[in-house]
């Protein structure tokens, strides 16, 4: 029963981390990567998919993002999909491909991104204080069903 909590909120604090990770790799540094466009979701034949499930995603060089769709025809809903995201990056349509160019930081930017992810490493943390918070509340709830004693509660929430 015991182990069975603690495997529950590992189980959770793992998932918190790994959408933090996530996160951070969301963020816009001034090197290009091909997960930066990761979310962004395109509207094709009246649905909405994933970018890279409707083009292929390349990074030639490092400030240099190219996708190129499968189908032609949706070159323009990706164009506008990559405008309306938050990244500020300008996508560049030659017909056949999208290039996007990824500027370089500035100091100001750089500035906004370390407030950016102290908010986010902060959230993180939180979300981890909370699974383990409601690990210590279900076992001293089950020391005061008498299911476990007041050694084992301790123990427990050492672990």
């Amino acid at each position: 029963m015991i182990n069975g909590i603690i495997s529950e909120m590992q189980e959770k604090m793992n998932n918190s981390l790994d959408a933090l990770k996530k996160e951070f790799v969301r963020l816009r540094t001034g090197r290009a990567s091909a997960s930066l466009l990761d979310g962004i979701k395109v509207n094709c034949y009246e649905t909405q998919m994933p970018i890279d499930q409707v083009a292929s995603i390349s990074v030639p060089e490092s400030r240099l993002i190219t996708v190129k769709p499968w189908d032609q025809a949706i070159i323009k809903e990706i164009e506008k999909s990559i405008l309306k995201s938050e990244l500020g990056l300008t996508p560049m349509n030659d017909g056949k491909i999208i290039r996007i160019s990824v500027p370089p930081l500035t100091e100001e930017r750089r500035n906004q991104l370390a407030k950016i992810a102290k908010k986010m490493a902060e959230e993180g943390k939180i979300a981890v204080r909370n699974h383990r918070r409601e690990a210590n509340e279900m076992l001293k709830e089950l020391k005061n069903e008498k299911e476990i004693s007041e050694d084992e509660m301790y123990k427990a929430q050492e672990d």
